[in-house]
């Protein structure tokens, strides 16, 4: 390197090192071994003369000591770029057991100060991916329903060829067993598995469980957080769950926190590991006006009703918990062996294949505990062989994966493909040359003949149509529609509940 960007690489370690010792990761005696470490990571040798400070914000620092690896042949492909992003990252990290007790502290005094804390400190050491997260495309689309939340996920950082051919010949390993395991904290990383060196976890006790929090790497919404079981056990919707949900909320009562339905097809991406996730956002159905106020029966003394909401949500409000832990298992096991053939609802198959179970969203209001179960089916028919309370083929250009937590409460989260395919449909739109995808055909023709497409508004229809489709989606997910033969069939559940309840 020439010699003014050897200066200026030693001026961002000096800056880079400083910023170590504020965060309290390192003291001022760290100093000269810290400055080694990182020469070593960036394939220098020495230090130079300190002139004046360069920035200090870590990310820019960052981007010099990337910069100065590159140049010298230290990194070659995206892995070994995050590899090292994340080793230096940690310099600026305080070790485990530090933040562990500095979250206690902060958390007897007050939760937000807690939480803030550590939500800070994952996005200063870059484990929160906040320049990726910022690619990402997000705008709100009106329904009857109220405004739900549209995003195409930018953010995740694409494999380069080098790296899809060098996979191939790597040694097939199950260390950390998945990627909620504890063991990914300070993992280093490996090709076709995420680096984190900066990785951070709290540990939590839940009704004497140990379990831990993590907040999202790319993160959905505001202060995206996992809890993860420190145990690596499958995913189960049963009473421990409703009480975890209860005790965290009672622990961080501005945070709502939910879990993924526990079946393929209407389940999260992991099911293998139990897991919730929580965070500081009030969801579109969070907002959602009441259909119908119902009678419990069998528990007067909780407040029920049915949500005017595409997918068939029941929230359960009161201010005891156990009573609502109590009703929210009622739920689950009758609906559970549930069956409505005219609607489609079978509880289970001939093979005794159970199809139902529910994703439970739990919220603390004041004093005023909340409880949300949207009820699940994940059958499947010669029809809709995806299954039949899942993304319909005609939706599916714009969205097949799962429907979990997250779709579920009305925020989209679809696919990077988007970006670039809908692009293409502006153009076909306009009668511009284009490449537009025949899967986008049939919609693209639906929009041309219902609008009249300028250049000033194509984008906006377009992202509309997106929205609609989206809204189509959660529809399909409802097990109950929003129609007059969907919600007497709701109300035939009702009464089904309401056939234990009897005096």
């Amino acid at each position: 390197m020439k010699g003014d960007e050897i200066v200026k690489t030693a001026q961002a370690i000096h800056d880079f090192i400083q910023l170590a010792i504020q965060n309290g990761s390192s003291t001022l005696m760290d100093k000269i071994y810290l400055e080694n470490k990182v020469l070593a990571f960036i394939g220098e040798h020495s230090m130079q003369p300190i002139t004046q400070t360069i920035s200090n914000q870590p990310l820019e620092l960052l981007d010099i000591l990337i910069e100065t690896a590159r140049k010298n042949e230290v990194i070659q492909t995206t892995t070994d770029q995050e590899i090292l992003k994340a080793q230096l990252m940690d310099i600026l990290t305080p070790m485990p057991s530090q933040i562990n007790q500095a979250f206690k502290d902060l958390l007897k005094k007050d939760s937000q100060q807690a939480t803030n804390y550590f939500h800070n400190l994952s996005k200063k050491n870059n484990y929160i991916q906040t320049r990726a997260i910022s690619k990402n495309i997000h705008y709100l689309h009106e329904t009857k329903y109220g405004a739900i939340e549209i995003t195409i996920n930018l953010s995740k950082p694409e494999k380069d060829p080098k790296e899809i051919a060098q996979a191939k010949f790597v040694k097939e390993m199950n260390y950390p067993t998945c990627q909620l395991c504890m063991e990914n904290e300070g993992y280093l990383g490996r090709v076709n598995y995420p680096a984190r060196s900066n990785h951070r976890i709290i540990r939590l006790d839940l009704n004497e469980e140990q379990w831990g929090v993590q907040y999202s790497p790319y993160a959905y919404f505001n202060e995206h957080s996992i809890v993860l079981n420190t145990k690596h056990i499958p995913m189960k919707i049963d009473q421990r769950t409703f009480d975890n949900l209860f005790a965290f909320v009672d622990k961080f009562p501005h945070y709502m926190v939910g879990s993924n339905a526990d079946l393929p097809i209407v389940g999260g991406s992991i099911l293998t590991h139990d897991h919730y996730q929580a965070g500081n956002h009030e969801f579109p159905m969070a907002k959602a006006k009441v259909r119908k106020v119902v009678t419990l029966h069998a528990f007067k003394n909780i407040t029920t009703t049915i949500l005017d909401w595409p997918m068939s949500v029941l929230r359960l409000q009161g201010e005891n918990k156990s009573d609502l832990v109590h009703a929210s298992l009622f739920i689950l096991d009758k609906w559970k062996n549930y069956s409505d053939e005219s609607v489609q609802i079978v509880a289970k198959t001939a093979d005794s294949i159970e199809h139902h179970t529910i994703t439970p969203i739990v919220r603390k209001r004041e004093s005023v505990y909340e409880i949300v179960l949207v009820l699940r089916d994940n059958n499947v028919s010669i029809e809709h062989p995806d299954g039949i309370f899942h993304p319909h083929k005609e939706v599916q250009h714009i969205k097949q994966e799962n429907i979990g937590l997250i779709e579920v409460m009305g925020l989209a989260i679809l696919p990077p493909r988007l970006k670039t395919e809908l692009m293409e449909v502006e153009k076909y739109l306009l009668k511009e040359e284009n490449t537009i995808c025949a899967i986008h055909l049939s919609w693209a023709n639906e929009l041309k003949e219902t609008n009249e497409i300028t250049k000033e508004n194509v984008h906006r229809i377009v992202e509309k149509g997106v929205g609609e489709k989206f809204l189509q989606v959660l529809s399909h997910a409802g097990v109950f529609k929003d129609t007059n033969e969907g919600h007497l069939a709701f109300e035939r559940f009702i009464s089904f509940l309401n056939e234990f309840g009897k005096n």
